[in-house]
């Protein structure tokens, strides 16, 4: 499977739903996060960690790409993800939006940098910056 094929997948899966979504990362995976909350590293067990709290939080955890652009094994993704809390099941709603980069070893991505913003409803005037 090639390097986009692989991103491709993980973005298409609904992490709610997906137990074996670790399958997808290399055992020696590293993800650099900047959030809205700040810096986060994890590694493939807190990547594991991270998908388990997902699972135990939401019915549906999807994403919808964007662009996904490749440069020979790394691989640019910008996207929205999108959720229902188990409070709201039948309220689907953006939840932030994320570039990430990826790099892919042997059909695993291996090397993450992901950079998001929550979603804002009402984001503000872009002519309060002339």
């Amino acid at each position: 499977m090639s390097a986009r094929a692989v991103v491709k997948a993980f973005y298409n899966l609904d992490l709610a739903k997906a137990e074996d979504a670790i399958k997808m990362f290399d055992k020696e995976c590293q993800l650099h996060w900047n959030s809205s909350n700040g810096y986060t590293a994890l590694d493939y067990d807190g990547i594991s960690k991270k998908l388990a709290e997902v699972r135990q939080s939401f019915v549906t955890f999807t994403y919808k790409l964007s662009h996904l652009l490749k440069e020979n094994d790394t691989i640019t993704a910008r996207y929205t993800a999108y959720a229902a809390t188990i409070e709201r099941p039948d309220k689907v709603e953006p939840i932030a939006h994320f570039i990430s980069i990826w790099e892919v070893k042997d059909g695993l991505l291996y090397k993450g940098h992901e950079i998001s913003q929550l979603f804002d409803e009402n984001p503000s005037s872009l002519s309060s910056y002339s």
